[in-house]
């Protein structure tokens, strides 16, 4: 369970890598994304709108972070807010990066979740980015969450850990889409 954490860590720190000063961002519920803020210090001017708890708690110390967070039907489970208030308020804003989590990915099943509201926010957050970034441990790999919400292209990126296996390796090569090992 720790090695998961450092690994989560390490996705979220190349996450925030991809921000640059002036950016606004969007940012999914999620345990890893939550970790994304974190990371951001040093960076300038930056505005997240997220409908996280945990990455707003994460960011409100930040004081270059200028925050906007959803609201809508609060989850527990999620600690987010979901349903048509959040997905109403993402669309209020254009983003260059939109970071969503997964509870399982692959070529077949894309992006798949066990919330079909919190498929709807990830929907959402991906027609309003310049480009989707899936940060996702390699245990998520060929899992499958009871929903699917997009198709694994609809990420420009994906941040997993070296210990993603070779076969999805080359699988995710053959695609468009760009792959960060960290």
């Amino acid at each position: 369970q720790n090695l998961l954490v450092e690994t989560k860590q390490r996705i979220a720190k190349a996450a925030a890598d991809l921000v640059q000063d002036g950016d606004t961002i969007m940012i999914e519920a999620g345990t890893t994304t939550a970790l994304i803020p974190r990371y951001l210090f040093g960076k300038r001017d930056i505005h997240i709108i997220t409908n996280s708890i945990l990455a707003f708690t994460a960011a409100k110390s930040n004081p270059s972070i200028k925050l906007t967070v959803t609201g809508g039907e609060f989850r527990n489970s999620t600690e987010s807010f979901v349903g048509s208030v959040a997905e109403e308020a993402l669309k209020y804003f254009n983003v260059r990066l939109a970071f969503v989590g997964t509870d399982g990915f692959s070529l077949q099943r894309g992006i798949t979740t066990h919330l079909m509201e919190a498929g709807d926010i990830i929907k959402v957050m991906q027609k309003k980015a310049e480009q989707t970034v899936l940060v996702a441990d390699s245990t998520k790999w060929e899992k499958m969450g009871t929903v699917s919400i997009l198709p694994l292209q609809s990420a420009d990126i994906i941040i997993s850990d070296k210990n993603l296996p070779t076969t999805a390796k080359q699988a995710l090569e053959e695609t468009n889409i760009k792959l960060l090992l960290v």
